[in-house]
């Protein structure tokens, strides 16, 4: 070791760094400017340090070692490259999933309605060989009447049972909330799962016949932590009730998918994953199992529904690359990326391979299936993992406290905290603190959508009954996307012109705001020539024939400007508006016949909203 250099890097203490931010900030509030309030419920610090993860125990274990939340590989990072395949015609998805096998695909996930005997199902299969691909039932018309024909598929091929791997999209509870009733019974559910298990035992022991679906709670509008605290009450709650029929608890653990939807808050949700290992570990331990296999939880991560757009399309191949890298470095044991053109189209050839073909880039060349817990040792993803932890053991045991998952959605509590999540989320987006990119933030203006699309694809369930409060689908960039297909469709687009005056930066920043807002609603926007002569702004925004004038300056030269322009522009346009929120001035500018103020703190769709409303025809 060099000591010599380390005598001219001497240490730095937390106490030092704290007086040097301080000066920095000069006064400002330091929690409000640094400090990140987490929708979740607790709060990250602007830099972490060695001495914030001393209180993490599992730090000392291994990978592969209690409570896993390093992962289960010892050697590898290595996931299932998955696709899921919505086609019900039996021929059309085997020729999708044979085509998705050569291009690396080596989990399949099959809608299996169309499935009503062993000749549809060897149809479907046809040409898949079990050993080598895991074959998933994501949908069907009876779960444990499709496992006894894929059982019998396997006898009657002479396949190795002991090689076949999947999965079923078996869950009663996420069909209670999506439906809003259970099929059957409660306990009638719980016999059939008992009943699966012992079927799958026997025949082919290395597949998962229960999944608790997480991607419901996330597409219903819940924060991340919502996310993981349902799932595991909602695993909690099977094992409580399943192991009474005589399975035992390892042999549920065993055979039990967490399926999580991943969205864009990229290091939050490499937490989540490995959070998910830890908790489930504390869960599984309470049961004593008698096998170590308890706790090889299988997680399989899909891109989450409710951030994809139909405006700037492509922009959601970057959301799912980033969903799939946080997911991958997680230690996700299968991934399947939606195609980007999800939200408002069957997915086709093109958009399928793309969707794939980010899983093999991930893996051929970034290699991030050779090493073994990748965010190991990071102080802030350590950090993240312990918070996301405690936070949603928090809630678990609130769940608990209710009596568990199933009284606490019969009673809408889990339903009434998503709900207030999803309302808080939609907001943020509506006032633009969080951004869609394309959509409620940098909209192309040249993308007409409507051109190739005749609505947007309605989001939610089939509601039968009312015995449960069923989750609503979310897809929160759905109100913009209303927005601005009906202004494609209106007969006249409205024209705003921006009169630029004055101080060069602040009317060009506050230009570029203003078009910026209004191109969200795909306004027709020109921006004037920068102006020192106000008549010839007022000149020019009457020639443009406007519907609304924004007004482009500085605080102090409002006044002056409003002055000049109102009294030129009244009776001939209807809407003026300042782009900024001076305070101190604003009614004098109303007296003088400014109609409106747009600024960061305005919330953009309720104002585009009253703005399509008067103005389109």
């Amino acid at each position: 070791m060099n000591d010599k250099l380390f005598s001219e890097f001497p240490p730095i203490t937390t106490e030092q760094w704290e007086e040097v931010i301080k000066a920095d900030l000069k006064g400002a509030d330091y929690d409000k400017k640094l400090v990140w309030k987490t929708i979740e419920g607790f709060d990250v610090k602007p830099y972490y340090r060695a001495e914030n993860l001393q209180t993490l125990g599992y730090l000392e274990t291994n990978p592969a070692e209690k409570p896993f939340t390093r992962g289960h590989h010892k050697d590898n990072n290595v996931w299932d490259i998955r696709q899921d395949i919505e086609q019900e015609d039996l021929k059309e998805a085997n020729r999708i999933a044979l085509e998705a096998i050569k291009r690396g695909v080596n989990s399949i996930g099959f809608n299996a309605k169309a499935v009503k005997n062993l000749n549809d199902l060897k149809q479907l299969l046809n040409g898949i060989n079990p050993e080598e691909v895991k074959i998933n039932f994501t949908k069907t018309i009876s779960f444990i009447e499709l496992i006894k024909l894929f059982i019998e598929y396997i006898k009657e091929n002479k396949i190795n049972g002991e090689k076949v791997k999947g999965s079923l999209n078996f869950d009663p509870y996420a069909f209670a909330l999506k439906r809003g009733f259970f099929y059957d019974s409660e306990d009638a559910n719980y016999n059939e799962v008992a009943q699966i298990i012992s079927l799958v035992k026997e025949n082919i022991p290395h597949f998962d016949c229960l999944t608790i679906n997480g991607s419901v709670f996330s597409n219903a509008g819940a924060g991340i932590v919502q996310q993981l605290a349902y799932t595991l009450s909602a695993a909690n709650d099977y094992l409580y009730n399943i192991t009474p029929k005589g399975i035992a608890p390892h042999s549920v653990g065993y055979r039990m998918v967490f399926y999580f939807a991943t969205a864009s808050n990229y290091f939050m949700e490499i937490a989540k994953v490995r959070a998910a290992r830890l908790l489930w570990t504390k869960i599984m331990e309470q049961y004593k199992p008698k096998c170590e296999t308890a706790y090889d939880l299988h997680i399989h991560c899909e891109s989450a529904l409710n951030n994809k757009t139909i405006y700037d399309p492509y922009v959601n191949m970057l959301r799912t690359t980033t969903e799939t890298m946080s997911t991958a470095i997680g230690g996700a044991d299968s991934i399947s990326v939606s195609p980007f053109d999800v939200a408002f189209k069957t997915d086709d050839e093109f958009s399928r391979r793309i969707a794939t073909n980010q899983q093999i880039l991930l893996k051929e060349e970034s290699y991030m299936d050779k090493v073994i817990d990748p965010a190991a040792g990071s102080y802030y993803i350590e950090s993240l993992t312990d918070a996301i932890a405690a936070k949603a053991w928090e809630m678990f045991k609130e769940i608990e406290g209710k009596g568990g998952f199933v009284s606490a959605i019969r009673e809408g509590f889990v339903q009434e905290q998503i709900a207030k999540t999803a309302e808080q989320r939609a907001k943020e987006i509506a006032m633009r603190k969080a951004s869609i990119l394309g959509t409620n933030q940098y909209p192309n203006m040249s993308e007409k959508a409507s051109d190739t699309i005749k609505d947007i694809k309605p989001c939610g369930y089939k509601t039968d009954g009312n015995e449960i409060r069923t989750l609503p689908f979310i897809r929160f960039a759905q109100p913009f996307e209303a927005l601005r297909l009906a202004t494609e469709r209106a007969k006249k687009t409205p024209k705003i012109f921006l009169l630029t005056y004055g101080n060069l930066a602040m009317r060009k920043a506050r230009a570029g705001f203003a078009t910026n807002f209004f191109a969200v609603a795909g306004y027709d926007i020109k921006e004037g020539a920068g102006y020192n002569d106000i008549a010839c702004g007022v000149a020019d925004a009457l020639a443009a024939n406007a519907d609304v004038v924004v007004l482009c300056s500085a605080d102090e030269e409002y006044v002056t400007l409003a002055e000049g322009v109102c009294p030129a522009l009244k009776g001939k346009i209807k809407h003026i508006v300042v782009a900024g929120n001076p305070v101190e001035q604003a009614e004098t500018l109303r007296n003088l016949g400014v109609t409106d103020f747009i600024h960061v703190k305005t919330n953009v769709l309720d104002a585009l909203e009253r703005y399509n409303a008067a103005l389109l025809q």
